[in-house]
């Protein structure tokens, strides 16, 4: 069988990541979370990144210790079994798959504010027209051709691109605010002009102005492990530097837009600022014609690369549930000259043209991936803890310390931003990941139901944590969409005590599964242990078999 190559450096795979998460987000997400948060919209990029930041280092030292393709959609799997695993890596895919169109109709819907009539009609109240529609389908279709003749092409197209993608946002915000800058916008040094909507919308901001969104990409790295070099010092280069790099853009961004926007327009609130490409325009209304034409431009190269990126790594992760025995055997075969798996990307480019037909808005399909992100990252950090306890005797390229209390807080925090996002998405999203699990009894079928018991008492946590968290959110707050049971205060507390005491109840399901032996690298390492076992090492392991 043909291998996957190893030819990303770890340079090249933190470019990766911070070209995945500079997509379209940061065209619009400066005026969405102002539009909700007012100034204090610079705040919640930053409660953003420190969730996502958190949540991201537990994944960098499983990625280390599994360098694998796709390998974030077989954690879950290696630590407490392939039911979780397969909801875990359908939430996952769900949220990574999905945003290949979305970039695509970023790009279409920026292009619909140029002033040429077919430009014009390629949206229509917010949704594509049927040009609209065709014109992203090509877009897409270019994506799937950058990735589908191997890696070393998408790494080389990717850096030139993400270096393009760094240069216009930190340009833009420098020319904003050298430009013109209201710091009368900001408010006037008292908390309720800064925050004139409240904390609850600062939080808000968070899950559903695109923030989330915005950080989604860190993953990108870790779904690309097994083609990366050295990926124990990889690995977690690449994941804290590209949220660290694209928390500053964001934030200069976001304190750029604030500046430049006029005072007279946020008479009424900020809630009032409507804008068809956010920044282009405000260009234009400054002068500054060339940054506009710049913008425009972006508009393009922005979400394109990052469509390129998500074409790759959504193949690999396709690869990755095949090796976890819950889709076909065709969608595991790799191409014998480039490397990639193929079948994987057809499937992908099949689902991508379904989500762009059935939801033909960029809000709307943000909506959906920013929920469908925060379900996929909450068995990371339980994920890590219980490998830490059942699985203490395999060697780690990378061990963090604190994580005893980073992945409690990093679990906690996702649940947050769960809540955040407000009934009645909430329920339906998760309703949407539950939806798959017929497609998991039919392979357990097939196989005659071999081990359910133990992989039924495994999954209990996440069966009872997803509805629990369905229910909080219904009776929660008025200001998160709930029926107001529980007041604005008590119910973000309740949601940390219920999401830790899930965190417990996770962490201690965990088992020693027999599915560590399907990671290459570890069969690697028994090897060397039967010819020189550790006293460390435990004998009943099916690593040491």
């Amino acid at each position: 069988m043909s291998k996957i190559k190893r030819d990303i450096s770890p340079w090249s795979l933190m470019l990766t990541g911070l070209g995945s998460i500079i997509g379209s987000g940061w065209l619009f997400g400066a005026w969405h979370a102002s539009a909700i948060a007012g100034p204090a919209a610079i705040l919640a990029w930053i409660i953003g990144a420190v969730v996502v930041l958190a949540i991201a280092l537990t994944y960098a030292e499983m990625g280390a210790m599994f360098p694998e393709s796709g390998g974030m959609v077989r954690y879950a799997r290696y630590s407490h079994g392939s039911l979780v695993g397969f909801m875990a890596a359908w939430a996952n895919w769900i949220s990574i798959v999905s945003v290949i169109p979305i970039e695509a109709i970023a790009s279409i819907q920026y292009m619909a504010s140029w002033p040429f009539p077919w430009a014009r009609a390629l949206v229509l109240n917010g949704e594509l027209t049927t040009s609209g529609l065709v014109a992203s389908a090509g877009l897409v279709m270019v994506y799937f051709a950058l990735n589908y003749w191997g890696v070393k092409l998408f790494v080389k197209t990717n850096t030139a691109i993400t270096v393009f993608k760094l240069v216009v946002p930190a340009l833009t915000a420098v020319a904003l605010i050298s430009t013109r800058f209201n710091t009368e916008n900001f408010g006037d040094g008292s908390l309720a002009s800064f925050a004139p909507y409240g904390w609850s919308a600062v939080f808000t901001a968070v899950a559903a102005s695109g923030i989330v969104f915005s950080y989604n990409g860190f993953q990108s790295p870790v779904s690309l492990a097994g083609e990366a070099r050295n990926p124990g010092r990889s690995i977690p280069f690449a994941l804290i530097g590209s949220v660290v790099i694209a928390l500053v853009i964001y934030v200069l961004l976001q304190i750029a837009f604030i500046g430049a926007v006029s005072p007279d327009s946020i008479v009424e609130g900020w809630h009032r600022l409507n804008f068809d490409s956010p920044l282009a325009q405000l260009a234009l209304a400054l002068n500054l014609n060339w940054l506009a034409m710049l913008l425009y431009l972006d508009a393009f190269v922005s979400p394109s690369g990052t469509g390129s990126i998500y074409t790759a790594t959504t193949a690999r992760m396709i690869y990755a549930m095949e090796k976890n025995n819950t889709l076909p055997r065709i969608f595991g075969h790799l191409h014998p000259l480039y490397g990639v798996p193929r079948q994987a990307m057809w499937l992908n480019l099949a689902v991508s043209f379904l989500f762009l037909f059935f939801f033909r808005g960029w809000g709307i399909l943000a909506a959906v991936i920013s929920v469908a992100v925060v379900i996929s990252f909450l068995t990371g950090p339980i994920s890590l803890m219980s490998l830490r306890i059942h699985a203490a005797d395999i060697p780690r390229p990378l061990r963090l310390k604190g994580m005893s209390l980073i992945a409690p807080f990093a679990f906690i925090c996702a649940s947050l931003v769960l809540y955040w996002a407000r009934w009645p998405l909430t329920g339906q999203v998760i309703l949407l990941v539950i939806g798959a699990l017929p497609l998991y009894f039919y392979y357990q079928m097939k196989s005659g139901w071999t081990g359910f018991a133990r992989e039924l008492k495994a999954a209990l946590w996440l069966i009872g944590y997803l509805p629990a968290m369905a229910l909080v959110s219904f009776i929660g707050s008025q200001a998160f969409g709930g029926i107001g049971l529980l007041p604005e205060g008590v119910d973000m507390a309740v949601v940390a005590a219920v999401a830790f005491a899930f965190y417990r109840l996770g962490v201690s399901s965990g088992y020693r599964t027999p599915y560590l032996s399907e990671s290459v690298v570890w069969q690697g390492q028994a090897l060397v242990d039967a010819s020189a076992p550790s006293p460390s090492a435990d004998p009943h392991s099916p690593l040491a078999n």
